[in-house]
């Protein structure tokens, strides 16, 4: 008997999806099989232009091609982060949005909020670190301080007669220049933005005098002398920097703590997503290319497994739930 192509295609469809069955795939095993087979969203949960969003969009265009899928950034501000991570908890496992998880989304905002709607250590699935940066402390070149030492007796003179810009309240910049208030005894009023990249805008306009900001989103103004460095959150001196300090150096190791900028999918990915976004982004960072553009900015190439990274999670978290059970922190 003679069937059409169209009927002897269908019967295989049907052949192939009860053989997928009966090994205990089903349909879920064959989606994972073709993903993706619609472009990938990346969600940044800050505003463009911060650190969080240059190296998102960096990452986005290769890694879509090696994907074959286009891999599209979107922004998502607010809350220090956790408008848009609870926005990713909440998306469906299928791998088509991830976002990027930071210190702030995944550790310091959850410490000192316990009204997030999104658990850190569950209700993500983690699946590379990108990269890591370090944080720094930089003034408008109006500011009474050309160095560190002069900065603290500025400050020190004027108890909360100076402010500080950061990406937002509960973020891993309020919470890290928290921190090293309480090493240091200096008093500054915080002034919360929605991201980083807003709170840059105000302090090169002079708007407002002091920023803690990661290295990356900050650099551009550093290098054109619209801020001026004081002191970094680094293994050591980074070669760009040459004159500007570590925490470390200045006998405050604990706020000498870099920032973590990584890929993961809401809980309960399919392992194979989470294997196949796992290499394609790994591969992509072995681009020199990318690599150059991501380290040009001051951040460290990480691209580690999946397991190290949720061990990375964890660990920041426990420091700031610590930090803030202390100081005792309140979002008030």
């Amino acid at each position: 008997m003679r069937i059409s192509r169209r009927h002897f295609n269908r019967r295989l469809r049907h052949y192939c999806t009860a053989a997928a069955i009966a090994l205990g795939l089903g349909s879920s095993a064959l989606a994972q099989s073709d993903y993706p087979s619609k472009p990938v969203r990346i969600l940044v949960p800050f505003a463009a232009g911060g650190t969080t969003d240059i190296i998102a969009r960096t990452i986005a265009e290769p890694l879509g091609k090696e994907l074959g899928q286009a891999v599209v950034v979107e922004n998502k501000g607010g809350g220090g982060g956790t408008i848009g991570a609870t926005e990713a908890a909440r998306a469906p496992a299928d791998g088509y949005l991830l976002s990027i998880a930071t210190v702030s989304t995944t550790a310091s905002n959850p410490a000192i909020n316990p009204k997030v709607a999104y658990k850190p250590l569950t209700d993500f699935t983690p699946i590379i670190n990108i990269a890591a940066t370090p944080n720094i402390i930089a003034v408008h070149p109006s500011f009474p301080a050309k160095s560190y030492e002069e900065f603290v007796k500025a400050v020190q003179a004027k108890p909360d007669g100076y402010a500080y810009a950061s990406s937002g309240t509960g973020g891993i910049a309020h919470l890290q220049m928290e921190l090293f208030k309480t090493l240091t005894g200096l008093s500054m009023q915080h002034i919360p933005y929605r991201g980083s990249g807003p709170a840059l805008a105000d302090v090169v306009a002079g708007q407002v005098p002091i920023l803690f900001d990661n290295l990356p989103s900050s650099m551009p103004f550093i290098a054109s002398e619209r801020l001026r460095p004081l002191a970094i959150a680094a293994p050591e001196r980074i070669a760009a920097l040459p004159q500007v300090p570590t925490f470390k150096e200045l006998g405050l190791e604990p706020a000498n703590r870099m920032a973590y900028y990584g890929i993961v999918g809401p809980k309960g990915l399919p392992e194979p997503i989470v294997q196949k976004v796992h290499a394609a982004t790994a591969k992509v960072l072995q681009d020199p290319a990318v690599r150059k553009r991501i380290e040009d900015t001051g951040a460290q190439i990480v691209a580690g497994s999946p397991a190290e990274f949720a061990a990375q999670i964890k660990a920041e978290y426990e420091v700031y739930a610590d930090v803030v059970k202390k100081q005792k922190l309140t979002l008030e």
